[in-house]
């Protein structure tokens, strides 16, 4: 609760680096939005939010590959957006999967995307077990373990591990 895109300048800033631009989406009453930080309400709503996100993005920047990442509930909206739309983005990358998310490796079935899964062996939060069982249950998807590592990857003495891991994979996948 109260995480926010600002959250995230440092990783934004090394994604530039490597030529993937990010665009990120804050949910009701976290950063700058208005509204009181409580329930997110259905996690359907989050996923149509960061579909609304894709749109802007590629008005913006037509012919472009769009990929979609999303940290903790964040992977929850991700996941709820590749429910309704498989076919758009060219990657994904989850980060701190939630186990409410982690239950259901069919809901993005139809996703042909290359998928990478990151996640810290001793999340506490979101606990490594059910995010290896939904990563063996979605085809094409990679799972990278961090030791020593809990839930918030993107600010845990891995961040930069993490970040090149996840630029690489990018890179590779929608760049190449």
């Amino acid at each position: 609760m109260g995480q926010h895109s600002g959250h995230y300048h440092r990783f934004a800033r090394a994604l530039a680096g490597e030529g993937v631009e990010t665009w990120a989406l804050d949910h009701v009453g976290h950063g700058l939005t208005e509204g009181e930080i409580g329930d997110p309400g259905p996690i359907a709503d989050l996923g149509a939010n960061a579909l609304t996100l894709a749109d802007l993005a590629a008005r913006e920047r037509p012919g472009l590959p769009l990929a979609i990442m999303g940290h903790s509930l964040g992977a929850g909206a991700a996941v709820a957006a590749l429910a309704v739309e498989p076919a758009r983005f060219a990657a994904v990358v989850l980060c701190g999967l939630p186990r409410a998310v982690a239950a259901d490796p069919g809901a993005i079935a139809a996703v042909h995307a290359p998928i990478l899964v990151v996640h810290g062996v001793d999340d506490r939060l979101a606990p490594i077990d059910g995010t290896r069982s939904w990563t063996d249950g979605v085809p094409g998807a990679r799972l990278t373990e961090y030791v020593d590592a809990g839930h918030d990857l993107l600010h845990e003495p891995v961040h930069r591990r993490v970040t090149s891991d996840v630029a690489a994979f990018i890179r590779d996948s929608v760049l190449s």
